[in-house]
């Protein structure tokens, strides 16, 4: 029986990251890993079958999507490295705990953002002082 995110957050928190989260976390990162590769493998093809314009309005609206495409999939990329890193994490055993505090992150946050390495409140104050520092 598959566990869903209803069982996942009814859970007890002393089964914090026990291997059924753990398996279930591993799950959504693969299926998150496959999505953004084969986006990166559509980007890839499309920008081959790409023609040669001539008129330069349309050459220019064509080198500005393919700006725009790249940047999506550099995002996309940096995404796979923290999918990648968190994959590496519940293999390590250390998936689902704040970098910072050594405290749990939490299943709400991690399944709004399964690549999260802070609790809230670490995020919160790392932001703060990059806020701070930022001026």
């Amino acid at each position: 029986m598959a566990l869903t995110e209803a069982k996942l957050l009814a859970m007890p928190e002393s089964e914090y990251m026990n291997e059924k989260q753990l398996a279930f976390f591993r799950d959504r990162l693969l299926a998150m890993r496959n999505e953004l590769q084969l986006k990166v493998d559509e980007t890839v093809e499309h920008m081959r079958e790409q023609e040669a314009v001539a008129d330069p309005a349309d050459r220019a609206t064509v080198e500005e999507e393919h700006a725009l495409e790249l940047r999506t999939r550099d995002r996309e990329r940096k995404l796979l490295k923290k999918i990648d890193q968190a994959l590496e994490r519940i293999k390590q055993e250390d998936y689902g705990y704040c970098e910072e505090t050594g405290e749990p992150i939490g299943l709400a946050r991690l399944l709004a953002r399964p690549t999260a390495t802070l609790s809230v409140e670490a995020q919160a104050r790392r932001e703060r002082m990059q806020k701070m520092y930022a001026d």
